[in-house]
């Protein structure tokens, strides 16, 4: 089979099938990305640049289906010249939204194209309008239906879809839910398994919690009200003066990688910590940390809390749970799609840091209660979301 990938970033969902396909001599493995970084062996790696982005002038409504369309037309030049490589893909399956995919079925009329549908955006019932504090108006409401063209270009175009949970599936148009298959990419449970005793040291950002008997982890791409960033640092201000000992290990970058950025280029970590000032020789910040690193996070993490909106549910969720962390997470539609509380996880109210405080506290007052959940939430993933069942599964629905 000859498959050309598509996707901005590199190897992102498509980082375990396009390594077990290019291990396979048959197959023609291609993947066409913005990033430079990063190899997978079998697999040929090919970038494409937009010649611009969207300009200010652009109605800002506008400007995300502007920058698709460009990208789109950046792997049309790309794909120009894989045509005169004589490379003709049977198979374009890419993420759909930044808009690599717009023009797949003109260049290559005759590959099937398959598209990734992470998620559809709706001013209310998911996302957007999930925090009082941060309502939204005619203008937000207008631009998210906007939002959305290119996402509806690639439900028109694509042969079948895929997404990754119900919950993201359920925000599509329900007229195009026949060409949405639910399918998770996936956790590797033989690398995020339990490791019982495991100690926290990170030589190389001189982190060292060995002598630690209580630390709670958190782990999201950005520091952020969509991850629940501002309400962690309020949790923690309250634990730390009802738990002298206990650590926090926060891992992620202070950016906004979702929602809205803060006026004046000022940073929610920073307004945070002006707020709540903390003992900051108990909170941890490790930036983003290399796979190794993190997951001896998640080995040694006491309590993982997980906050999210109603939104795409993160990797790192699954990955602490096939860890065995005992997850403490949000009571929203995401969380709960995987989480039953008292089961294999807790749940708790997103809004409401006394609670979150009040049931981390819970958790490392009954280890042995927890135990149980513990071994529960590993098994979940092994049943629903094992890597090695999935991926089969989801290779035989490229083949088809």
């Amino acid at each position: 089979m000859r498959i050309l990938f598509l996707h901005p970033n590199f190897p992102a969902q498509f980082r375990h099938l396009a390594a077990k396909l290019g291990q396979d001599p048959k197959n023609t493995v291609v993947f066409g990305t913005n990033r430079k970084e990063g190899q997978i062996t079998g697999v040929t790696k090919v970038l494409y640049e937009k010649s611009r982005t969207a300009r200010a002038e652009t109605h800002h409504y506008v400007r995300p289906l502007e920058n698709a369309v460009l990208e789109g037309q950046a792997v049309y030049r790309l794909a120009q010249q894989l045509k005169d490589k004589n490379f003709a893909p049977d198979v374009v399956y890419g993420h759909s939204g930044w808009g690599p995919t717009l023009f797949a079925k003109d260049i290559f009329p005759r590959a099937k194209l398959l598209c990734y549908f992470e998620w559809f955006y709706n001013a209310h019932g998911s996302d957007a309008d999930f925090d009082p504090n941060d309502p939204i108006n005619a203008d937000d409401e207008a631009r998210i239906r906007i939002k959305n063209a290119p996402i509806l270009i690639d439900l028109y175009s694509c042969d079948r879809g895929l997404s990754p949970t119900n919950w993201q599936r359920q925000q599509f148009p329900p007229e195009f839910h026949s060409k949405i298959k639910v399918h998770h990419d996936g956790v590797d449970t033989e690398y995020f398994k339990p490791e019982p005793g495991a100690k926290l040291v990170l030589p190389r950002i001189n982190l060292d919690l060995s002598e630690v008997s209580e630390i709670v982890t958190y782990v999201a791409r950005g520091m952020e009200p969509y991850r629940g960033f501002p309400q962690l640092i309020k949790t923690i201000a309250i634990m730390q003066k009802k738990r002298p000992e206990c650590h926090f290990v926060i891992v992620g970058k202070n950016r906004v990688a979702y929602g809205k950025n803060l006026p004046d280029g000022k940073n929610y970590k920073d307004v945070m910590l002006e707020k709540f000032p903390l003992d900051l020789n108990r909170v941890h910040f490790t930036d983003l940390l290399p796979y190794d690193e993190y997951l001896q996070v998640l080995k040694a993490s006491s309590v993982h809390l997980y906050l999210t909106r109603p939104f795409v549910l993160s990797w790192s969720m699954l990955e602490a749970l096939s860890t065995g962390c005992l997850v403490v997470g949000s009571s929203t539609p995401p969380v709960k799609e995987v989480i039953e509380d008292g089961v294999n996880g807790l749940l708790v109210d997103f809004f409401t840091p006394k609670k979150i405080a009040s049931k981390i506290i819970e958790a490392l007052n009954n280890p042995d209660k927890m135990t149980k959940i513990r071994t529960r939430a590993r098994e979940t993933i092994l049943e629903k979301y094992d890597l090695a069942k999935l991926l089969p599964e989801h290779l035989e629905w490229i083949k088809q």
